[in-house]
């Protein structure tokens, strides 16, 4: 991969569009539960002050399918950003439009400006390639570069993340970039033993089992993935849930030794903490009831199996860990991934919470900030927005 990185640039009194990802979850009364997506493009922000450049921050939040939705608004998104870059950060109502034209224009060297969600415009996600084209047109003619900050939606077609690139000089930031190398590390030349623990209830993730089976040594499955594989062995699940496009090809990739099952499961009466919970053999599973964790067994089958292992990834979480009573393999497999010498990866989305939930994030090598991204990426698909990155240096790597 060939594409520029944020130091190929001068910023000196530069306007500069920072794409970043700070789709992040909010409480019941509006108030950010986790800002590790905003803390974690702050040396990218920092940098581009020490620059003297102009910043517009762009992103999205949520899915508001193109109508404006308050607390899918990016105000207290600006001022946490405010807060952890201790200055003001001015947050506008729109991000498109005269009036947004007319406060860029009126920036000065070191100013931040934030604009409101991307999503409350159908033209960013449209599936038309001329409107996404015409919307990322408008907004790259406010700046002179352009940072991809947002790894979370790197494999996303979306106007802010592949069309801007078409019309100014583009990079990828610090963040898109250490996403990017840490993990082709891994995909291209891992230290073996090498484990994959595949979960979660994205049915996608049987690509990524495809993928790997001619890289790991051994890929210990969890969650609904699970389940699925469990079905198609003939196994009675009761009312778990599993995927039934993706059956028969769990059928056909059963015959692989490397792939393991979980011999025990923790199932409950129904989807809650309140739920009576019992720890029973796969072959075991009761009617009416629902399996939502790996078994005690397995969890510590899978855990001494990563004994001795070098790379280690993880993707999605053992059921489901947001209910205390059914954490208990998510956890434990989190900490022995946290103690063990290996180069530890969490995939995204729900490892990455439960890395966070449990307190262990700080203990692995590489906490991803995309679930959907670094799956696409381990799958063996190309990024979108990458690949507008590399497109971009192919035009501007002469004119720079």
């Amino acid at each position: 991969m060939k594409f520029f990185k944020l130091s190929d640039f001068d910023y000196t009194n530069k306007r500069v569009i920072v794409r970043t990802g700070f789709d992040i979850p909010f409480d019941d009364n509006g108030n950010i539960t986790d800002d590790s997506r905003i803390r974690k493009i702050m040396p990218s922000l920092k940098y581009l002050l020490k620059k003297n450049a102009k910043i517009i921050i762009i992103s999205h939040n949520g899915r508001p399918k193109g109508k404006y939705i308050a607390k899918l608004s990016m105000e207290k998104v600006g001022k946490r950003l405010s807060k952890l870059l201790k200055q003001k950060v001015t947050t506008l109502d729109d991000c498109i439009g005269n009036s947004v034209r007319q406060s860029i224009e009126e920036m000065s060297s070191g100013n931040i400006i934030l604009l409101e969600n991307l999503r409350f415009h159908k033209e960013e996600k449209s599936k038309d390639k001329a409107q996404r084209d015409q919307f990322g047109k408008e907004l790259a003619s406010y700046a002179d570069y352009y940072v991809n900050e947002a790894f979370a939606n790197a494999h996303r077609k979306h106007a802010s993340m592949t069309s801007i690139p078409q019309y100014i000089p583009s990079c990828a930031g610090l963040l898109l970039e250490q996403e990017l190398k840490t993990m082709g590390k891994v995909i291209h030349s891992p230290k073996k033993p090498y484990i994959a623990i595949i979960g979660g209830k994205k049915a996608d993730k049987i690509e990524v089992i495809n993928n790997l089976l001619g890289k790991v040594n051994k890929i210990l499955l969890g969650g609904v993935l699970a389940n699925t594989f469990l079905k198609a062995k003939g196994y009675n699940i009761g009312k778990s849930l599993y995927d039934k496009e993706t059956v028969n090809f769990a059928k056909k990739l059963l015959k692989e030794r490397k792939i393991i099952l979980p011999s025990d499961v923790a199932v409950g009466d129904k989807y809650k903490n309140n739920a009576h919970k019992k720890n029973v053999s796969i072959d075991d599973i009761p009617n009416g009831w629902t399996a939502l964790d790996i078994g005690k067994k397995t969890a510590n089958t899978y855990c001494k199996l990563l004994k001795g292992a070098k790379t280690i990834v993880f993707f999605g979480t053992m059921g489901a860990f947001e209910l205390t009573k059914f954490s208990y393999g998510t956890k434990q497999l989190l900490k022995a991934m946290a103690s063990s010498s290996a180069d530890t990866i969490l995939g995204g989305g729900d490892s990455a919470a439960s890395a966070d939930k449990f307190r262990l994030e700080n203990k692995m090598t590489h906490v991803s900030t995309g679930g959907g991204a670094s799956l696409a990426l381990f799958s063996g698909k190309e990024l979108s927005s990458v690949k507008a990155l590399e497109d971009n240096y192919k035009k501007y790597r002469n004119k720079i």
